[in-house]
Order: C-alpha cells, then sequence, then structure tokens
C-alpha cells in the first residue's frame, strides 16, 4: 500500500535497536535518528558514548544530555574543545523542560552558567549516568576533590578512569579507591594536587582489579605510592611512569610485587641498571618496554631484559645516550619474538646492532630508525636478508643510510606496506625504484626533504604501487611528470603532500583532479607554479575534499580560494593567507578557513 510504513508497522523495537547497534558511523546513526519520534526514542536508548567539549556550558549540557541519553556507559570530556548547548526541543513542553534544566543548573538564576566544567557537571555524571564504565576528564582544571568524591559514590561500576590535567585532591582519589572496585584503568598525567597519600589509598582499595596505571608530572607522587602499587595491585598488566621524583626503589617494589607485568613505559631520570635488571628477572610476561631518556643505564639494564624477558615484541630506545651495540644485540639474541623496534636519538647504537636485529628477530615488522647517525646501509641489508616480515620502516636523518640499504630492504621486504624517509640525504631515485619494483603492497610512502629523489622514482613507484598516501614534500627534483604519474597509476589516492614543489604546476593538478576522485587531503603550500586554474580542475573532480592548504602559493588568488569553497561541498578546513580570502568567502564558509599569517 503506498505510504504505509511497512517498517515500523512490522519490526518490534527489538530487532530496530539491534539494528542500531550494528551501525558503524556516528554520522549514519545521527542520520536513523531523524527519520521519526520512534526511531530517535529507540537510538537514544542504545547511544553507549558521548564526547563533548567542556568550555561553554557543559554543566547544563551534561544535565540535558543524561535525560536523553540514559544508557551511556563511555563519557569524554575535554576542556580544550568548546561546546554549545543542544537546541531546545520545539514545542511548548519541550521548551518548558529545557527552561526548567537550565533554571536548576544555574541554581535558579538564568545569568549564572558555569563555563566551564564544574563539581555541577560531575554530579550530573553521576545523577545521569549511574551504569558509566569509562570517564576521561581532559584538562577540566575546575573539578576538584568534591566533585570526584560525588561521582565516584554514584558511578560504582567504573572501570576506566583518565584525570590528566584535573586538579584534584587526595580525597577524590581515595574515594574512587573505596566505592568503584571494578576500577581497572587509570591515567594520572599532570595531576598537580595529588600526594602519596590518595595514590595509595586508591591502590589498597582497586588492588586486586587495577590493570594499567598511567603517572606523569605529578611531583608529589614518589617512591612510596611505588611500593603501595606493589604491595597491592598484583594484577597490574601496564605501568607509564615519567617522573623525576621515582627512583630505583619504586621501581624494584613494583617489579617484583605484580609479576603479570605485560606494558612498561618508563621516563625517570633517576632510574639506573638495577631497575631494568629486576624488570627482567620478575617481569616475564613482558612484551612491550619504552625507555626515553634515560641517562643513568647502560647496556648492563639492556643483558638482564634480553636474558629474562623472552617474549618481549615491541621495544623503544629513545634518548638513551649510554647504550651501544652490545645492549642492543643482547636484545635481538634474547627477544627473538621482537616485531617492533624503535632507536631515537641512541647515538652510540649503530651498525652492529642492527646486524644482530637483522640476524636474530625474523619476526620484525616495524622498524624506526631516528637521528642514527652511526648506523649505514650494512645495517639495513641485514635487515633485508633476515626480517622478511618487515612491514613498515621509519627513517629520519640517518645520513649514512642510502641507496644501497634501501635497495635491500625492497629486494628482500616484500611484504612492505608502509616507508617513511625525512632527511635522508643519501637516498634517491635507486633506492626508491627499487623499492616500486619489488614492494607491491605498499600503499603509504613519504619521502621528505629527499634532495635526489626526483621524478623518475616516482614514475616507478606509480607502475608497481598502488598508493593511497603519499607525501614528497621538500623533494626539489620532483615535478609534473612525477606527480602525473602517481595520478595516473594511484586511483585510491585520499592524502597527497605536494608542498614546496617548484616546479609542480597545474598540469599535475588537472591529471589529480581527473583521476584521483578519492582525494580527501592534499597540501601545496610553497608551490610558486600552481594557479587558480590548476586549482579549479583539481577540484572540480574530487567532490570529496576535506582539507586544502595552499598558503605561499603565488599563483592563487581570492577566486582560487572561492572555488575551493564553493567546489567541495565537503570540505572543513581551508588554509591560506587571510588577504586572499573574499568577504563574501567569508561569510560563506568562514568556519572552515585557518589563516597561517594573519597580519602578513
Amino acid at each position: 500500500m503506498r505510504g504505509h510504513d511497512w517498517i515500523n508497522t512490522n519490526l518490534p523495537e527489538e530487532l530496530i535497536v539491534e539494528i542500531f547497534r550494528r551501525l558503524d558511523s556516528k554520522s549514519t546513526r545521527d542520520a536513523c535518528s531523524l527519520v521519526c519520534h520512534r526511531w530517535l526514542r529507540l537510538d537514544r536508548l542504545t547511544r553507549s558514548s558521548l564526547k563533548i567539549g567542556a568550555t561553554g556550558s557543559p554543566d547544563l549540557f551534561l544535565r540535558i544530555l543524561s535525560t536523553r541519553f540514559p544508557n551511556v556507559t563511555n563519557v569524554h570530556i575535554d576542556q580544550r574543545l568548546s561546546v554549545s548547548p543542544p537546541p531546545p526541543i520545539q514545542g511548548r513542553r519541550g521548551s518548558r523542560d529545557n527552561s526548567k534544566v537550565s533554571s536548576e543548573e544555574s541554581g535558579g538564576s538564568s545569568n549564572v552558567v558555569s563555563l566551564c566544567l564544574s563539581d555541577a557537571g560531575l554530579a550530573a555524571i553521576g545523577e545521569g549516568f549511574p551504569k558509566l564504565e569509562k570517564l576521561n576528564l581532559i584538562w577540566c582544571s575546575d573539578v576538584t576533590s568534591d566533585g570526584l568524591d560525588s561521582l565516584a559514590r554514584k558511578c560504582t561500576f567504573l572501570k576506566s578512569l583518565d584525570l590528566q590535567g584535573c586538579y584534584v585532591g587526595d580525597q577524590g582519589l581515595a574515594a574512587v579507591g573505596q566505592c568503584c572496585k571494578q576500577l581497572e584503568d587509570l591515567n594520572l598525567r599532570f595531576c598537580e594536587g595529588l600526594t602519596d597519600t590518595g595514590l595509595i589509598e586508591l591502590a589498597i582499595g582497586v588492588g586486586k582489579s587495577l590493570k594499567s596505571l598511567g603517572v606523569a608530572a605529578c611531583a608529589k607522587i614518589t617512591d612510596s605510592s611505588m611500593e603501595a602499587v606493589g604491595s597491592h595491585c598484583r594484577s597490574l598488566e601496564n605501568l607509564s611512569l615519567d617522573s623525576e621524583f621515582i627512583h630505583n626503589q619504586g621501581i624494584l617494589a613494583v617489579a617484583r610485587g605484580c609479576p603479570h607485568l605485560k606494558v612498561i613505559k618508563l621516563q625517570c631520570i633517576n632510574v639506573n641498571d638495577d631497575a631494568l635488571k629486576a624488570v627482567g628477572a620478575n617481569c616475564l610476561s613482558l612484551v612491550s618496554l619504552a625507555l626515553y631518556s634515560f641517562q643513568r643505564f647502560t647496556d648492563m639494564g639492556l643483558f638482564a631484559i634480553g636474558k629474562g624477558s623472552k617474549n618481549l615484541k615491541n621495544l623503544t630506545l629513545s634518548d638513551c645516550y649510554f647504550l651501544s651495540d652490545k645492549g642492543l644485540e643482547a636484545i635481538a639474541t634474547g627477544c627473538k619474538e621482537l616485531t617492533h623496534l624503535e632507536v631515537n636519538g641512541c647515538h652510540n647504537i649503530g651498525t652492529l646492532g642492527l646486524k644482530s636485529v637483522g640476524k636474530s628477530c625474523q619476526h620484525l615488522t616495524e622498524l624506526a630508525l631516528l637521528y642514527c647517525q652511526r648506523i649505514d646501509d650494512l645495517g639495513l641489508l641485514q635487515v633485508g636478508q633476515g626480517c622478511k616480515f618487515l612491514r613498515t620502516l621509519h627513517l629520519v636523518d640517518c645520513s649514512n643510510i642510502g641507496d644501497e640499504g634501501l635497495c635491500g630492504i625492497a629486494s628482500g621486504c616484500r611484504n612492505l606496506k608502509k616507508l617513511h624517509i625525512r632527511r635522508c640525504y643519501e637516498i634517491g631515485n635507486k633506492g626508491i625504484i627499487a623499492v616500486g619494483k619489488h614492494c607491491k603492497l605498499l600503499t603509504d610512502l613519504s619521502i621528505r626533504f629527499c634532495d635526489r629523489v626526483g621524478d623518475e622514482a616516482l614514475i616507478a613507484i606509480a607502475e608497481g604501487c598502488s598508493l593511497h598516501y603519499l607525501n614528497v614534500s621538500g623533494c626539489h627534483q620532483i615535478g609534473d611528470a612525477g606527480v602525473i604519474a602517481i595520478a595516473r597509476g594511484c586511483p585510491q589516492l585520499y592524502y597527497l603532500d605536494v608542498s614546496v614543489l617548484q616546479d609542480l604546476g597545474d598540469t599535475a593538478m588537472t591529471e589529480l583532479g581527473e583521476n584521483c576522485p578519492l582525494l580527501k587531503e592534499v597540501v601545496l603550500s610553497h608551490c610558486r607554479r600552481i594557479t587558480d586554474v590548476g586549482l579549479a580542475h583539481l577540484v572540480k573532480m574530487c567532490t570529496m575534499l576535506e582539507s586544502c592548504h595552499m598558503v605561499y602559493c603565488s599563483g592563487i588568488t581570492s577566486a582560487g580560494v572561492a572555488t575551493v569553497v564553493s567546489s567541495c561541498p565537503n570540505i572543513k578546513k581551508v588554509l591560506v593567507e587571510k588577504w586572499k580570502v573574499s568577504q563574501r568567502t567569508k561569510r560563506r564558509a568562514g568556519s572552515v578557513i585557518s589563516y597561517l599569517c594573519v597580519d602578513l
């Protein structure tokens, strides 16, 4: 029968709810909720997550949201994001309801509205979302222990709590320990109001359930807290510490008391080899270890990790100046299951250490070498021979790595999907051509400021690979020919950065427009030969474009900016000089335009 609502007539509410749960994007669910009143009501009942800003009127906003979405279990609030309350429901009844909420939230006065999340907002969360399991409060500096205490007593099912940048005190954290007995994940980054007292009380209260703990920039949290964690949190699996006030004593207590630790991230300048020896001896389930800015430990610490942590799969070494090839060799020979390795700024680790990894770690899938001046082609050649499953390679400022090493990677690691290179001046066309010839699965390529890479390299990549992501910023030898080849050979391309290419012109833009309809982000900044004409050809067919950066493009005028805004219905960000934006363009799309230099 024409015009009859067969879906609502025949489908029970339980089935519609199940369909809503299977929708994978918020925009799709939003669209479905607008179909009819019944679908709106059912959608509100099935919403489980909310993400809002915390500047504007967040307390009022949360009160309104709690009445509309009663089954929410995940709330993310970020002070850095702004928020505006939802528009009032049309009609007399909706208007009265919203005005009532506003009056209650402001304490009976319409002129007093909190501009940042406060304890009143936390009270609204506690009262409105009793099933809450996960709460993130990011830089909500106006909330206090009183608010956290109130929330903890209402949300007893809480499993995950992130208090990054919140100035809460010991009373609030102790309340969480007393009331939230299912808490598993706690993040205390930049919580300057906390002391050992609060964290010790929490460890005593939720020690049986806590699995993940992060502490950073909390000057009053010391080894005493870590000793309490080691004594009470036997199930702890993930520990992240960034503190100059924690010493060996604290790390030793955690390592000995938490035998199930799987992930450890440490940036503690007063910790030395003794702490790592304890980790290696006691944390036999360790799978991920990250060490940042360590000045007081040597290869002896890595010897202990290699000897004890046989299941280690992920290792990050950043700015650890006293580590050498011997330490990395101990890891390679002892931790043969290693899959991810990052070496960043460890100036005494060189080719011999990397060769050990290539010989022993056959399961390596991701390798990042940053500022490694002592590693040369021989190290990469060994990785190419031994690590056949390598899928991701990052090279940054490795001045002794050139075409020979990259050719070794290309011929040996044919599963490579992601290659990022920056300021490796010895790498040129030969190495990139080898990648195009052998690495057919490559979809993500970034070659930034590599002066020896030109059009010939991109032509080989276009012939052999189907790229989705390409960044060739600062490769001055690349011009129209290389980008045209990419346009014709990589129709799935969705991200392109060609900034600072002085020889790139309108012809390449035309080819991109005709052949890459999926482009969503394009960076054209400092390309002086691109004009309004080329830009018009680009955006004519790339209707999915969401972001366009085009600062310091002397050939692009206000007319070109207007063309981008008017031709791209999905545009979200345009970065351009302020003087190139006409008043009409400002009125039409002021919210999507960003200015690099305001008064240039």
